[in-house]
């Protein structure tokens, strides 16, 4: 299968995944989609897209289907529900399942996969809305070595630090690490900054001097800012956070590993959600500590 031959399908046009999609366009694919709401697709759509009205019938279009979506029993919805996609996929048919979800999901979309004659990777990302616009994501990949290759032209349309992890599942295992860091890494930005107005600083020349040095993430240089400013708009909803440490907290207690900074941080998260919180950003954790 060659580069220029690939027709690719993407499932799930929310914040991530619609910018996904357009750098996808951008960078010459022909593009196909499918999404609960159709409005959230319709700029996709005066830019080249096709639309399609079920995910059954976009896969039929595609030899590359990509899925971002909200939890993990949408993700097995779409594949493995009474009408998955994988029955009605043409062999040789890619799957690509970029929403962070199970490990051991993973491995059942692959092995029912096969049997069709289809191929499965699980690839989750990181970046948030900021890298899905800017096509920076981080993307970590599990499946086959040599599906991996024949669609990594893909990736790098997507993101800039791609990396296969391994076989079926590693991609979600490698997310997990990611969040299980984000999450401690969260409460100790909204801390930070918080400190910095009780003891009467500035906060945006106090995060100046600390985010190029040791205390330097991520987080706190894109979402320190947005705190300050009071825009808690989501680049990554509260309510999708909250799966994600509830996937990794069951993932670990398989291996018998007890997780104390995330079970402390998925608490403070399930507080801010039943505030009314759920579809604000991972920042708005700072409103815990107003």
């Amino acid at each position: 299968m060659k580069e220029r031959d690939l027709t690719i399908g993407f499932i799930g046009t929310g914040v991530m995944g619609k910018s996904m999609a357009h750098n996808l366009l951008r960078s010459g694919y022909r593009v196909h989609v499918y999404s609960r709401t159709k409005s959230k697709a319709e700029d996709l759509l005066n830019e080249g897209a096709t639309w399609h009205d079920s995910p059954g019938e976009l896969v039929t279009q595609c030899n590359v289907l990509i899925s971002m979506v909200g939890y993990p029993k949408d993700v097995e919805e779409i594949y493995l529900g009474s009408d998955g996609i994988i029955q009605t996929a043409n062999a040789g048919t890619i799957f690509i399942d970029m929403t962070t979800s199970s490990p051991n999901l993973s491995k059942q979309i692959e092995a029912e996969a096969k049997k069709q004659g289809c191929y499965s990777l699980d690839a989750p990302v990181s970046g948030g809305d900021i890298g899905a616009r800017s096509g920076t994501l981080s993307i970590m990949v599990g499946g086959d070595s040599e599906v991996f290759e024949k669609v990594e032209p893909i990736f790098s349309a997507l993101g800039t630090n791609v990396v296969h992890q391994g076989p079926a599942g590693a991609g979600q295992h490698t997310k997990i690490c990611n969040q299980i860091a984000i999450a401690s890494t969260m409460m100790g930005v909204c801390e930070s900054i918080k400190y910095a107005e009780r003891s009467g600083l500035d906060p945006n020349t106090v995060l100046k001097s600390i985010e190029s040095g040791s205390a330097g993430s991520w987080s706190l240089s894109n979402l320190g800012p947005r705190i300050i400013s009071e825009n808690f708009e989501p680049g990554f909803y509260v309510k999708h956070f909250i799966k994600d440490m509830g996937i990794a907290i069951q993932s670990a207690e398989e291996m018998g590993l007890k997780l104390y900074g995330l079970e402390l941080a998925k608490a403070l998260y399930s507080d801010l959600a039943n505030k009314g919180e759920e579809n604000s950003g991972t920042h708005a954790l700072f409103k815990l500590y107003e």
